[in-house]
Formats: structure tokens, sequence, C-alpha cells
């Protein structure tokens, strides 16, 4: 007996659109010559045909379906280009150079976005099981962009533009302890079931929703369940490969905004100048002896605290600034320790509490002219910024110093892009090596924290966090003498 198969249920005025991604550019040479580029890459069309090469200037300026792009190079050229048309469409779509819109009789409901480029940038298709349940990826962000939300996963290349509000109402109640399935998600969009399962398929496909189990154990198994969204977005961002966003040195805001000026100065704040160390005669320990004698030392001589002499030493030979001039409109020096583009956006903010010679408060490191400004006298917020760190090393006394070391942001934000953050946090790391060796060969007591309480910090100083956040704390003090 052979069974009838039931026919297919296609939507009724169900579309595919296609358009250049919103971060491309066409351009067209005196040669005729095509190049679409996206950041650091590009693609030339020497010759594609006057069909095409209409279809590629109407992709640029607005969203194509696959029929108004027959319309097209059929009137240009005639139906026999057709075919060739759609084999450029489909191979810009592989190598993610097109975005990809789903429509509903006029009613844009879903937009696909390749954040890669070539094939590496493309996910492997995803389909849903009729009957299943789906939820949010814990992983997923949401935000505002050109007018709309745009979901993306940093496990996925591809971002997920939600131009309607009822689709995004539906893809937020997958959020929802039970999750959803196509019928559940087209009800909540109000679609047809057949479309709903087509967004569903998309959804999967981008990493933006799960299968029920899945997520569960993107909460409950390694090695999803090590890393926060917040962490995972940021490795992602900061490095190359799964995606083409802009990364490196682009000077994104040279045209916006004048570049912030080396020296961070506070005019009008009382002022402590520092004795410049000498430059030694090769009678310290060794390099190998340093690293040797390089130890995390909580404890600090109370009857004996750090000099003033002692300080400044410590903070010239950390971060000192030196051998500045300008370098592509903006100025650059050179530090102790090596920094991005030498943009020297680092800063040390002493909290002294102990200090033979120098009184208790917070200061901030004038490292061009080699000088102590006070900024806040030892209060109760100063207090508050003490006890985070002196829990956050374990001790019971407050540290006779604690470095607060912040990124001034628009130094490296100014010219880098993607990865402005991460290089703060690595410069910021060699900066803390440099303060242990320093510290050793002085025969100080150094301790790196793991965090420490910016909003207090903020607050001390009164420095604003978006220009200049605290991202590091070190400990020092004198050494118990063994």
């Amino acid at each position: 007996m052979i069974l009838a198969q039931a026919p297919v249920q296609r939507p009724t005025g169900f579309v595919e659109e296609l358009r250049l991604r919103r971060d491309a550019t066409l351009t067209t040479s005196d040669t005729g010559v095509l190049t679409l580029r996206q950041s650091r890459f590009e693609l030339v069309m020497a010759a594609p045909g006057v069909g095409r090469r209409g279809l590629l200037l109407r992709l640029a300026e607005r969203w194509v379906s696959h029929l108004d792009a027959n319309r097209l190079v059929a009137e240009i050229e005639g139906e026999a280009q057709i075919m060739r048309a759609q084999v450029l469409l489909r191979r810009l779509v592989m190598h993610c150079w097109l975005d990809r819109r789903l429509s509903l009789a006029g009613r844009p409901l879903l937009e696909v976005m390749p954040k890669g480029l070539g094939q590496l940038g493309a996910e492997p298709e995803r389909r849903h099981r009729p009957g299943g349940a789906y939820k949010l990826s814990r992983f997923v962000a949401l935000r505002a962009e050109d007018g709309r939300m745009v979901a993306q996963s940093p496990l996925s290349t591809i971002a997920i533009g939600l131009p309607d509000q009822r689709v995004l109402g539906a893809l937020v109640a997958a959020a929802g302890e039970d999750g959803c399935d196509p019928a559940a998600f087209a009800a909540a969009a109000n679609v047809e079931e057949a479309v709903a399962a087509r967004l569903m398929d998309e959804l999967l496909t981008a990493g933006v929703v799960v299968a029920a189990a899945d997520q569960r154990a993107e909460r409950a198994q390694p090695p999803q369940a090590l890393w926060s969204p917040e962490d995972l977005d940021l490795h992602g961002r900061s490095r190359a490969g799964r995606h083409a966003l802009p990364l490196g040195g682009t000077y994104r805001f040279a045209e916006r905004f004048p570049p912030a000026p080396l020296r961070a100065a506070f005019p009008g704040r009382p002022v402590v100048a520092l004795p410049v160390p000498a430059a030694g005669a090769g009678d310290g320990p060794s390099f190998a002896a340093v690293l040797a004698a390089r130890r995390t030392v909580r404890d600090h001589d109370a009857e004996h605290p750090i000099t003033l002499g002692q300080l400044a030493e410590f903070l010239y030979r950390t971060q000192h600034t030196s051998d500045i001039r300008e370098l592509d409109g903006h100025e650059v020096g050179r530090r102790p320790y090596p920094t991005g583009g030498g943009l020297c956006e680092l800063e040390v903010y002493p909290m002294v509490t102990r200090c033979d010679g120098l009184a208790a408060g917070l200061y901030h490191y004038d490292s061009v002219g080699h000088r102590l400004e006070l900024l806040a006298p030892h209060d109760g917020v100063a207090e508050r910024l003490l006890a985070y760190a002196s829990a956050a090393a374990s001790i019971r006394t407050p540290p006779q110093v604690l470095l607060v070391v912040t990124a001034r942001v628009q130094r490296l934000m100014w010219k880098y892009e993607g990865l402005a953050y991460a290089l703060m946090l690595k410069n910021s790391g060699l900066m803390t090596e440099l303060m242990y060796l320093v510290a050793a060969a002085m025969g100080l007591a150094p301790c790196a924290l793991g965090a420490g309480d910016s909003a207090a910090f903020a607050t001390l100083s009164g420095l604003d966090p978006l220009v200049e956040p605290s991202i590091a704390d070190f400990l020092l003090g004198s050494r118990v003498a063994a």
C-alpha cells in the first residue's frame, strides 16, 4: 500500500531578503572594478557583468528579495543570466558578505547578521525537533542597535536582529522556566507555526536559543558552566578569528575627539616633591636573585613603616614616564614596563596609611614630574577602601600603602578598537610583575590583590569611573626582619 506524502506547508507571503552587511561598503572604480570592503578585508570583482553589477549596487542600498533580484537581472541582461546572479548571491551568503531578512507579508520578522567573514564565519545549520523545548542561551546578550534589538552569543559568529516586537517578545518568553516549542513561539509572535519553525531554526543556528537539555549543560557542566557571559564576551571580542569586527589600532575616534594628553594633572592640589633615586652602580642584587626572592608578603613591620624615600624609589622604578614625544597625532612615552603603543594609560594612586615622612591620605603619582599630589584626606571612605583591601589580602590591619591602579581609557580607546580593555588588563599585569620584582630588590613587602572597591575609590578620588576606572590594586609596606 502506497501512502501519499503530506504536502509541505509553505506560509503565504513568507520572503527571504538580502542586503550588503551593514559594516561593509561597495566601491566602484573608473574601470568598472567593484570592491567589497569590511574592516581589514576586501573582495575584488573585476568583471561581474552588467546584470550582476546592478544587483550588487542594489544590495548595497536596500533589501532585495530573490524574486526582485531575478527581475532586475532579467531586465538588464535577460533571463539567461539569472542563474549566474543566483550563484553569486549564494556565494556571497556563504562567505558572509550579506545579511538576510525574513519577512512575512511586508512585516520584517528577523535578521540574520554574520559577524565573521569567509566560510569560517558561517555556522553549521541546526534544525529544531518537533515538540522539543527550547530556551534562551544563558550567554546571549540583547543590545539596542540601529533602532532594534540585537541578540548574540559569544559562542556564535551570527547575530540576530529583532525588528518585530512580537518576535522579540516570543524570544524573551523562551527565557522562561519551561522554554517554548514552535507552537508556543508561533502564538507569542503571532505567526503561522511553519513560519515560527523557520525562525526557530535560524535562532538555533545562531546559538541564540538552545535545546532545554543544552541550556542545563550551560549551567551545570564544564566547560560552559565555568564561563560567565561577561568573560566569554570580552574574550571573544578581543581576539581575531571568530569574527571580522574591527580589531586593533583603527583610530576610530581620531576624527571625532582629540586624544587625551599623556600627563594626568590635578592643578591646585598640594604637591609633595620626591627624591630621584640614584641610577645604581651594579652593587644591588642580581636579576636571578631578585627573581628567586619574589614573594607575596602580607605582613608589614609596624615599628618601622615604609619611608617616603622608599616609596619614591619604588614609584620611580615602576611607573616613571620618560621619552615623551608625539607619534601618529598623540603623545607617547616610555615606562619601565611595556605599554600598548607607548600610550601609558595606567596611573597609580597611593592610599597611604603609614609612611615615615608622608601624611596619610590619597595621592596621585605624577609619573612625569615624579611627585605626589594630595587628592583626599584619610576619612571614612578611605577606611572603606582599605577595609576591602585588607579583607582581600586576608590581613587584620590596614596596609601601610595601598596602590590603586587606574586606566585613562580614552588614551587607549582613541586608537584601539575591540581589545582596548583587554590591553589595559594585560598592561596592568606587566606592571604588577614589575612591582613584585622592584619590591623584592628593595626588601619591601608586596601583595597584589584580585579586586578592589571601585566605588569607594571613585568617591574618594572624585574620578569618573567611565573616564578613569580602577582596574588593579597592590599592597606595599616595610618587610618584617627575618
